[in-house]
């Protein structure tokens, strides 16, 4: 089994610098995605997923007057 990257080719930092835009991983999650096993993969993923809901949700709520 072979886990995609989860980059979309819209590689630009957050505000806080904790992530990217894009695909929503750290900068450590990109550096070492080649270095993972499938299960870290998946993991990594999965927090990404998170990340980008959280921060959906706050783009939401700070738009809404």
């Amino acid at each position: 089994m072979t886990i995609e990257s989860p980059c979309i080719d819209t590689c630009q930092m957050s505000e806080d610098k904790t992530f990217c835009t894009g695909c929503h991983r750290s900068l450590s999650e990109i550096a070492n995605w080649r270095l993972l096993t499938d299960a870290e993969k998946i993991r990594v993923v999965a927090a990404a997923q998170a990340r980008r809901v959280t921060s959906e949700c706050k783009t939401t709520f700070e738009q809404t007057p």
